[in-house]
């Protein structure tokens, strides 16, 4: 069989009596975790050949066994996220072909509606038979479908990513190179996400690390079971990391097995401070659920770099077409945002990208010449190193001139008590954008500090200061902890959560009288569709 497969590295770990798979007070040898992987395959050829199975599960030992028995049985898993409404989920199953929908049970609620539209049976993950005999295993190409996982959906409606043999087993080889079988790999991330799958599971199961799973992320019990387990490597996805640095530090933070954090997406100051008080490295590297473009961290490279672009990845122009210019950076301050910020393209073929499922058009968008054009847009400075500047959507312009959201939410999260900020572009009454921020404090909103703060951001132009602040307990998120954005930029300024906005007179709290005249001003330059929700 294929080294180049799910299967074929599971394999591998099915003599392994080594510590393979650890969940509360439970743990599996890799010997006995290949066991049931074989079994659950089994099971689920016994019930057809070529299932689409529908999962909706928080991390749960079961889940894993499922995975392994579709890439051991020639199966197909498909990865449904319990946090949308029950009319998305029947939508996502039916574009994704389920016939057979599994459930653990804080999700039966949601699963039973599901298969009584489709007309397919359901029953809980827990009937998955994990102890029946060892039958011969399928031998699966690389390129074979085992999964399917729905993109996280920030900037519009998540679509379904083949996720095949080689898609999974790739990038758990490479990751796997950086750890040994006596390493033990934290998993709270959830696995119907392509991060906690690629990122965490696969390297385990490469290198014979164990694999410690939690149910589900939890900012204060992360350091709790890192030392439970003895964790030398960790998975993030987003924004737990801030989460983790909000809880209240102890002088011993540091006195703990962890020896790498790697994830994604993670700010320039949140990874910096994470390794500092937990003592680790913390790798944050680039990458998507297509895995059509992957960037390689640089350590001596400048804060909050992605590194450096790999041959055959270049920063387009989304309109010409054509490579943008170097940008010009003063005081941190970028000063050339229209011809420097860009789409990254994958000039040179798809990567690891094999295709949505049953989605033409969604493929057509992003693969256009044999490029795959990824959505994000990123800029590199004159020497190279480049620089994540939002995905699709999360460009304003501002009094016309194009800005990009991720260089000022760096600099806001440096703001004293700040724990996590958004920045998204809402309407502005007479033209273009203005600026908003919801942020995330740990204390109390000092408006003089925050104006004093912004006027000392040397990195931050007029035009980049918010217009709106919105201050929230929380912000809403996908499961895997990316901020979605576009509910936020709906709601703008009208929302329940105390709105400060900027004046000629400073800034001050936003009124129901504020709001309606700023409605008012939408319907003087006929711009009050914009409004609309």
């Amino acid at each position: 069989m294929t080294a180049n497969t799910l299967a074929a590295l599971l394999l591998a770990r099915a003599e392994d009596d080594r510590p393979g798979l650890m969940f509360e007070d439970a743990t599996w040898s890799w010997r006995a975790h290949v066991a049931a992987c074989r079994a659950a395959g089994e099971w689920l050829s016994g019930r057809g050949a070529g299932l689409h199975v529908g999962v909706l599960s928080e991390n749960v030992p079961e889940l894993l066994f499922l995975l392994g028995g579709a890439a051991l049985g020639g199966h197909v898993v498909v990865a449904l996220n319990p946090t949308r409404s029950v009319d998305e989920l029947i939508r996502d199953s039916r574009a994704t072909d389920v016939d057979l929908l599994l459930w653990d049970a804080p999700h039966e609620a949601l699963a039973r509606p599901v298969s009584e539209a489709l007309g397919v049976e359901s029953v809980p993950l827990s009937s998955l038979d994990t102890s029946a005999g060892l039958g011969q295993p399928s031998e699966p190409a690389p390129g074979d479908l085992v999964m399917l996982i729905f993109t996280s959906g920030t900037s519009g409606r998540p679509r379904a990513v083949r996720i095949t043999q080689r898609k999974i087993a790739v990038p758990g080889t490479s990751l796997g190179a950086l750890l040994t079988p006596d390493d033990v790999v934290y998993c709270s991330m959830p696995l119907f996400h392509s991060g906690a799958l690629m990122a965490a599971y696969a390297p385990a199961v490469a290198s014979g690390a164990a694999l410690a799973l939690r149910r589900r992320f939890s900012a204060s019990g992360l350091l709790p079971d890192v030392r439970r387990y003895g964790c030398t490597y960790l998975h993030y996805v987003g924004k737990a990391l801030s989460y983790v640095l909000a809880t209240p530090e102890r002088p011993d933070d540091a006195d703990n097995p962890l020896e790498i954090a790697f994830g994604n997406e993670g700010s320039a100051v949140a990874t910096r401070r994470f390794g500092e008080r937990f003592g680790c490295r913390v790798i944050d590297a680039f990458g998507s659920t297509e895995t059509a473009i992957s960037l390689t961290p640089d350590p001596s490279g400048p804060p909050g770099c992605l590194g450096r672009l790999p041959e055959g990845v270049a920063i387009l122009d989304p309109f010409t077409g054509r490579p943008c210019p170097p940008a010009r950076v003063e005081d941190g301050r970028l000063l050339n945002p229209d011809e420097a910020v860009g789409e990254l393209v994958n000039t040179s073929g798809l990567g690891l990208f094999e295709g949505y499922y049953n989605d033409p058009e969604a493929d057509a968008e992003r693969v256009r010449d044999g490029a795959f054009w990824s959505g994000d847009l990123a800029y590199q400075d004159a020497d190279g190193y480049v620089f994540f500047a939002g995905r699709g959507t999360e460009r304003l312009r501002v009094d016309g001139e194009n800005l990009a959201v991720a260089p000022i939410e760096a600099a806001l999260r440096e703001f004293p008590g700040v724990i996590e900020a958004a920045v998204y572009p809402v309407p502005d009454a007479a033209a273009g954008d203005q600026v908003m921020a919801a942020l995330v404090l740990d204390g109390v909103f000092d408006p003089e500090a925050f104006t004093a703060f912004l006027a000392s951001r040397r990195d931050l132009g007029a035009k980049s200061a918010p217009r709106y602040i919105r201050l929230s307990d929380h912000l809403p998120q996908t499961p895997s902890h990316k901020v979605l954005k576009r509910v936020l930029a709906r709601e703008g300024w009208r929302t329940g959560d105390p709105v400060w906005w900027r004046t000629p007179a400073g800034l001050r709290r936003l009124t129901d009288a504020d709001a309606k005249g700023i409605e008012e001003e939408f319907v003087r330059h006929g711009r009050q569709h914009l409004l609309e929700t």
